[in-house]
């Protein structure tokens, strides 16, 4: 099947006017889509920062993708940044440093500005964008602070600028999938939801360091589990209670937690359990209860290889995955390129993107509250 550009735009409106997601809406926009823009126009972005999510995935994603390409790039160490502008076709003269960062206001070949930076710069460069007429993709989570989270918005809106938030899973067909499959009723009733990510993290990370991060893993992996409680419910938690701990004495959680367990209650009286850690391999999934039966993701929240599967009145449903014609679409960077694609057109469409700023502020307020409940510092100063 191949979309119109009118005819993905209108798809995508569709997405940002609802959390329910029907099934005609997500198997047409797992398909494959030949979009295109008037004239041939593409949406051009500028990367700012050269680390393993950009180099790794949204970078190549660009190259599948029918709507973006890669203009310049933003990087404090030059000759990474030349080998890559070598790769990408970007002239010499859009190559910035964080330093004259501001001068892309002046260059007509960026639409949009993609930032993969540690969390306490997302904030300053997304501003920075917004004041140079500059779109903004930011990676999650949004920033360090809910006060910082306000300003990002606040900034875009002033400069009239689109801010959306990378929250890839939510345009994942699996899980629009599993989304459809709550919301008509085949597992009955929701009543409680399971869910987990995190990992071993080694020594030296960035993300060990709470000036840059903000805190440990649930300002990182955690996020999908309590992002995924929302989109799944269509609710926002009502209560929220938390703990956290350090268990493994090696240096690594002096500045952050090793662990964040937390409980949530919603408005309909579903209940939710997630867990996230830096302390161990922990798979990210999550199972929701209902009165008939139940759905699994597993795994969850990765850029390829997501596996749905669910049962309602004691029968296995077999494997409720979304079919895409063309596997290989599956796989990594896949995503990326459906989320840059996604953004490319509600800059064209003029959209507000579903996972906007408000979005990411919701979250911010939430992991401000988890870490409060669980007597931490980190946001809730």
């Amino acid at each position: 099947m191949t979309l119109s550009r009118r005819e993905f735009s209108r798809l995508a409106a569709i997405a940002s006017a609802s959390v329910l997601m029907p099934r005609a809406f997500a198997q047409t926009i797992a398909s494959p889509y030949q979009p295109t823009t008037p004239g041939g126009k593409k949406i051009r972005y500028c990367i700012v920062g050269l680390g393993r999510i950009s180099l790794d995935h949204f970078m190549p994603a660009t190259r599948q993708s029918t709507l973006t390409e890669v203009t310049a790039l933003v990087s404090g160490h030059p000759e990474k940044a030349r080998q890559n502008a070598a790769k990408y076709n970007v002239p010499t003269g859009s190559i910035y440093t964080y330093e004259n960062f501001d001068e892309i206001r002046n260059n007509p070949n960026i639409d949009a500005v993609y930032i993969a930076l540690p969390n306490s710069m997302h904030a300053e460069y997304t501003i920075r964008a917004a004041k140079a007429g500059k779109h903004v993709l930011c990676e999650k989570p949004m920033c360090t602070s809910v006060e910082d989270a306000k300003a990002m918005i606040a900034a875009c809106a002033a400069a009239n600028r689109k801010l959306m938030i990378a929250y890839r899973c939510q345009l994942e067909p699996t899980n629009l999938r599993a989304i459809e499959l709550i919301r008509n009723g085949t597992i009955g009733k929701v009543q409680a939801i399971e869910s987990a990510n995190g990992f071993n993290i080694s020594p030296g990370e960035w993300r060990l360091n709470r000036k840059l991060a903000g805190g440990g893993p649930l300002m990182d992996v955690g996020i999908y589990s309590l992002n995924a409680c929302r989109y799944l419910t269509g609710e926002e938690p009502a209560a929220i209670s938390a703990y956290g701990s350090v268990i493994d004495q090696d240096g690594r959680f002096s500045e952050v937690e090793e662990n964040v367990s937390w409980t949530m209650k919603f408005p309909s009286g579903i209940v939710a359990s997630c867990n996230t850690t830096y302390g161990g391999d922990m798979d990210g999934y999550y199972k929701v209860h209902g009165s008939r039966g139940w759905l699994m993701m597993y795994p969850a929240f990765g850029y390829q290889g997501l596996h749905l599967t669910a049962e309602a009145d004691g029968a296995r449903k077999g494997d409720p995955d979304v079919k895409i014609d063309e596997p290989e679409k599956q796989r990594d960077p896949w995503q990326f390129a459906r989320q840059a694609d996604y953004f490319a057109t509600c800059i064209d469409s003029n959209l507000t993107p579903k996972m906007s700023g408000e979005e990411g502020l919701r979250d911010m307020q939430y992991m401000q509250q988890i870490y409060k409940s669980a007597g931490l510092p980190y946001l809730a100063a």
